[in-house]
């Protein structure tokens, strides 16, 4: 079997009306993963109402338009391949999506495309997106200057708007000199996948190239093991067997686990992925495996897998730096909802505002405030309402990130800077 390709996540991010949707169609359809019968059959209706260029976009609409009735097309999954990788494409539409999925670890994404449209420059929007990517973890990154067929791929405007990307990346941190700036028309495929004879005066990478360029993430195996338990599912003949998704760390078939919250422990005796056997998993692996000693009720969904020489952190309060995304009013002291981290969704409250802090440079605008607004970004401590595993962002990532949800919508998200441990 050949060896399957490495995987990357990339985050398509940037302002909402600046062809994020187009380019990820059009990687797509370089990359053949567009069904060629699907392709055919706009060809016809393009014909049909006299477009017979067969306007790529259009058929993008299309797929959109299809999708929204509800018709799947998988172009949800957006996976494709490049010379090197197995990419899968982490869209994020809405701004709050993208925010609450990078947060809580839905699509963690190891790289992002920033889209800024020639014709129109960094906006608002773009600067938030940037700064999140920052604040998320997200080292590496891509510049699509894209619409280029707007402004007749000049040379001088893609100049210009280089610069005031260049400004806002430098801002926030980033290492410019390591980023491709790429010219685009995801339109009309210019420097997608194929260099673009329109833009003589670019000797860069095209996106297709840029990709290969990343680097792979570096699987956690050296971290302590920590599994989130998704399900709990007793099966007869084989006894208790949880189902989640290892982020760090390694498992092995006669390994000692502990879970907590609960604090009970047992010994791994098989381990299954995919519904076969296997020795051991590894960060990603999404598997069932049975432990001795472990009874169905003792444990569930939210609980964390760990070995015992080095438990999941069960937290007695916990301090953060969260954003405010939206709040009809204001969040002060006292203020409860749930915070969902990992599988666990926990309802835990606000029990100091330590500051608040410019969302843009991290910089202290003012110490212990009285409340916090939307869009407010500020350090805050935290205490869980019941038992809860959370780690610190710095030494396991997937579990120090979460999302606070409340009235139906996402309220803010955040990281954790620092765990008050329980015992």
């Amino acid at each position: 079997m050949a060896k399957e390709k490495e995987h990357i996540n990339v985050a398509m991010i940037g302002h909402v009306d600046h062809g994020k949707s187009t380019l990820i169609g059009r990687l797509l359809y370089e990359a053949g993963e567009i069904p060629e019968h699907i392709i055919e059959k706009y060809r016809k209706e393009a014909q049909e109402k006299g477009k017979a260029t067969f306007e790529f976009a259009w058929v993008m609409d299309r797929l959109k338009e299809e999708r929204e009735r509800g018709i799947t097309i998988d172009v949800a999954h957006r996976k494709f391949k490049t010379q090197k990788y197995e990419i899968t494409i982490v869209d994020c539409p809405g701004h709050r999506d993208f925010i609450k999925n990078m947060i809580t670890g839905a699509s963690q994404a190891d790289a992002a495309i920033l889209v800024v449209a020639a014709d129109d420059g960094v906006q608002a929007q773009t600067k938030e997106h940037v700064f999140l990517s920052r604040t998320l973890g997200i080292n590496q990154m891509i510049v699509a200057i894209n619409k280029m067929d707007k402004v007749n791929y000049d040379q001088k405007r893609y100049e210009e708007v280089k610069e005031q990307v260049v400004k806002l990346l430098k801002m926030v941190g980033y290492k410019v000199d390591e980023i491709p700036f790429i010219p685009t028309s995801a339109y009309n495929g210019d420097n997608v996948l194929k260099k673009s004879d329109k833009t003589p005066w670019y000797n860069g990478p095209t996106i297709f190239e840029a990709l290969d360029t990343l680097k792979p993430p570096e699987k956690p195996v050296d971290k302590p093991l920590r599994i989130p338990i998704q399900d709990v599912y007793s099966i007869s003949g084989v006894g208790t067997v949880p189902v989640g998704r290892v982020e760090t760390g390694v498992l092995k078939v006669g390994d000692k686990v502990i879970f907590e919250p609960p604090g009970v422990s047992g010994e791994v005796k098989s381990i299954e992925m995919h519904h076969e056997p296997i020795k051991e998993a590894y960060p990603g692996d999404n598997i069932g495996f049975n432990v001795r000693g472990v009874g169905k009720n003792d444990i569930r969904r939210g609980d964390v897998c760990g070995h015992p020489d080095n438990p999941p952190t069960v937290a007695r309060d916990f301090t953060a730096q969260i954003i405010v995304l939206q709040h009809p009013t204001a969040i002060t002291v006292g203020y409860t909802p749930v915070v969902h981290a990992h599988t666990a969704q926990v309802a835990c409250k606000f029990v100091e505002l330590l500051k608040k802090i410019d969302p843009r440079t991290g910089q202290v605008k003012e110490e212990n405030p009285q409340f916090l607004k939307t869009g407010d970004a500020a350090v805050v401590k935290l205490e869980p309402t019941r038992p809860m595993v959370v780690e610190k962002v710095k030494e396991i990532p997937p579990l120090g990130r979460f999302a606070i949800r409340d009235m139906g919508m996402t309220v803010a998200a955040g990281m954790v800077l620092d765990v008050t441990p329980r015992k």
